[in-house]
């Protein structure tokens, strides 16, 4: 899933070039590309497919010139999760009748790769004998505020079992409370399910959706689907997977680990996997200048130089004709700010 835009991080990531293909990091890969690296192990690139808006279909190819263009899926207009995994559920049956599927954001970071992709393959094992969808649940490592929580009373690292209930985001206190039970994990919007599964439990619990796509169906990989995906997309409910089918199926189960996982979803959480230096400033670019500064965050990116004086606990960001300088405190007003 592509298609996001994340206002969040601006100046970096815009409608135009959102974050997920970007080189967020600084290491020469974009999140999108290192999202296929990562899947590698147990995915040809043959068989990645991504759905992404219209805008960003070339991105699409130029960063990921492996993937064949008719796997590359281009929703007209932004309509929340469970349409765009539909979409891709009933295309990828139309190619293939019997997918066992993994659904993944192209934007979040893992960074303990081995242990991703051996649970990938095990949630791949289950759902290939089983009628099941598993999510992958994240051990917490803070009481973290802007996440969805899993609750799975049995739950065991590396394990799969049956998922309790799913969480809201919580209060600082419900997320101290949730990281002392042990048995609550970040939801990280990765799922893994038999086509027929995830077919037939939208149909169930979002049949709106469903019967959109039935009317769509007959159009793939011909000259009209692109005039019928205009005409019926549109008309999908604009509702995320999660409240669709994940809150109402009673075949979820989750396996979590610890994954290193980060959504990028801030500029707090970009400073979080990035080489900070004695004073806790970190920096991403080609000539960064640092002076009597402490617990800064500095990102330009193109080839410029740039110099910081005197700041404690601020986002500098760069990105062609877009210059934010803002208090680490207050980046959860970015969005209205670049309004």
């Amino acid at each position: 899933m592509a298609g996001g835009i994340g206002s969040r991080l601006w100046p970096l990531s815009t409608p135009d070039v959102p974050k997920q293909f970007i080189d967020v990091l600084g290491v020469g890969r974009s999140l999108i590309q290192l999202t296929v690296d990562r899947f590698a192990p147990v995915c040809a690139p043959d068989h990645f497919w991504v759905v992404t808006g219209e805008k960003y279909v070339n991105l699409v190819k130029q960063q990921l010139p492996a993937i064949p263009e008719d796997q590359i899926l281009a929703e007209p207009e932004g309509r929340n999760t469970a349409p765009c995994i539909a979409y891709a559920s009933w295309k990828i049956q139309k190619k293939d009748p019997e997918a066992n599927i993994v659904v993944t954001p192209a934007d979040a970071l893992v960074l303990k790769t081995a242990e991703f992709a051996e649970t990938i393959a095990k949630a791949l094992a289950f759902t290939q004998e089983r009628d099941a969808i598993v999510t992958v649940g994240i051990a917490p490592s803070r009481p973290e505020t802007g996440y969805g929580y899993i609750h799975a009373a049995e739950a065991l690292h590396g394990q799969l079992v049956k998922v309790s209930e799913f969480k809201e985001k919580p209060d600082l206190d419900t997320a101290l409370q949730y990281l002392e039970d042990g048995h609550y994990f970040w939801n990280a919007g990765i799922f893994v399910w038999n086509i027929n599964t995830i077919i037939r439990e939208l149909s169930a619990y979002a049949p709106q959706i469903a019967g959109v796509m039935d009317q769509l169906a007959p159009s793939f990989f011909t000259n009209q689907e692109s005039a019928e995906l205009h005409r019926l997309f549109p008309t999908c409910e604009k509702i995320s997977i999660d409240y669709a089918v994940m809150e109402k199926s009673p075949r979820i189960y989750v396996i979590a680990e610890d994954l290193a996982w980060s959504d990028l979803g801030s500029w707090g959480s970009i400073q979080t996997h990035l080489k900070a230096d004695e004073d806790g400033n970190s920096a991403v670019g080609t000539d960064v200048r640092l002076f009597d500064c402490q617990n800064c965050i500095v990102h330009t990116a193109s080839e410029k130089t740039v110099v910081v004086e005197g700041l404690d606990g601020y986002i500098v960001a760069e990105s062609k004709d877009r210059l934010l300088v803002c208090r680490l405190s207050q980046e959860q007003h970015i969005k209205e700010f670049s309004a």
